[in-house]
């Protein structure tokens, strides 16, 4: 397989990880940005069924194709490399609380 040239963004990228990364090992900080990355996941949960219900789109339809896609974005992300566990933790809570903010809203409709 052929590797692809190393680009400045990429390089810079993979820098403001690793920078990302040494400054979250303090555990306050690092709890601090999880619990940041789940409570947007639940405003746009709450954002995209809102505005769902404003257009009168179909909003089981809509739910069930904004979950699939959460369940395939997690599910291509798997790595096993320890420099992206902290992207994975992020992106798994953001999913979580964007979850909770769908069945929060559907609780709502009952």
């Amino acid at each position: 397989m052929q590797r692809l040239q190393s680009t400045r963004l990429q390089a810079n990228v993979g820098a403001a990880i690793q920078r990302l990364d040494h400054w979250t090992r303090n555990p306050w900080r690092r709890l601090s940005l999880l619990a940041l990355a789940g409570l947007i996941g639940f405003l746009f949960g709450s954002a995209i069924t809102s505005v769902a219900g404003v257009l009168g789109q179909m909003d089981p339809v809509a739910a069930l194709l904004v979950v699939l896609g959460a369940e395939i974005t997690i599910r291509r992300r798997r790595s096993s490399d320890p420099a992206l566990r902290l992207p994975q933790q992020l992106l798994d809570l953001g999913r979580i609380g964007f979850l909770y903010g769908l069945f929060l809203e559907a609780f709502k409709l009952i």
